[in-house]
């Protein structure tokens, strides 16, 4: 078992006999590295994320150094066993519940029509980038979903990714903020557009943004896909 070592606190009671592979942020190379050479010993190693592990996750580093190390992947579902073939291992990718859909739940449906995600961490991307994907989803009217919004040394990204869309968004556009999503310390509310920036997030937190058609009501955060537009108002 490997993982970062706040996911594995999460489910220690239910790991707590198996072999455990854990470090800290900024090591994911190394723990995957290490569950690679588990994996190609001949035993079998999970290798543990929050979310989707295919979302913002460990799946695409896994692939990667498997790439570059000439590792041969077989797919579980091919029925072909990698067991006992050098350098060779089967990966198997179990999908999750990744953090927007968590957090869309609790606020009723800000992604009911197309949205895109977009992580506002520059530890592995160029802010340039980041900025250039944030302008192209707020001109495209995409209800925009931010993952790492703030940290303790990142401060000033969400506050230029609020003035960068307030260009295109009216200043009442609703806003659901979600914290911990199904976790003990969940905290979930909405605000609006031009509040934004006072808002209490950390990297925990998940923030959604609508887009010009998104409305509150009462504690909610609602997307319309279109259906009473596309049928004549049927809604009474």
């Amino acid at each position: 078992m490997a993982g970062y070592t706040t996911y594995i606190d999460l489910i220690y009671p239910l790991i707590k006999d198996k072999n455990i592979i854990n470090t800290t942020m900024t090591k994911e190379i190394n723990r995957v590295e290490e569950a690679i050479d588990v994996a190609l010993s001949g035993k079998s190693c999970a290798i543990v994320s929050s979310g989707d592990p295919g979302i913002y996750a460990m799946a695409g580093l896994a692939f990667e150094i498997c790439k570059k190390k000439n590792i041969k992947i077989t797919p579980s579902s091919s029925g072909e066993r990698a067991v006992n073939e050098k350098s060779t291992i089967t990966v198997e990718v179990i999908p999750g519940i990744p953090a927007l859909c968590a957090g869309a739940s609790l606020l009723g449906a800000p992604l009911s029509h197309d949205f895109a995600a977009i992580s506002l961490s520059d530890l592995l991307t160029p802010w340039e980038i980041i900025e250039k994907r944030i302008e192209a989803a707020a001109s495209a009217d995409f209800v925009i979903v931010l993952y790492n919004p703030k940290s303790k040394r990142r401060t000033r990204q969400l506050e230029t990714t609020q003035k960068i869309i307030l260009k295109y968004r009216d200043k009442t556009t609703p806003v659901g903020i979600v914290v911990s999503a199904m976790r003990k310390d969940e905290m979930v509310t909405v605000v609006s557009l031009e509040e934004l920036h006072k808002a209490d997030v950390n990297m925990q937190t998940i923030v959604f943004i609508g887009n010009s058609k998104s409305f509150k009501y009462l504690d909610f955060m609602v997307t319309p896909r279109g259906y009473e537009r596309k049928y004549s108002g049927d809604i009474t």
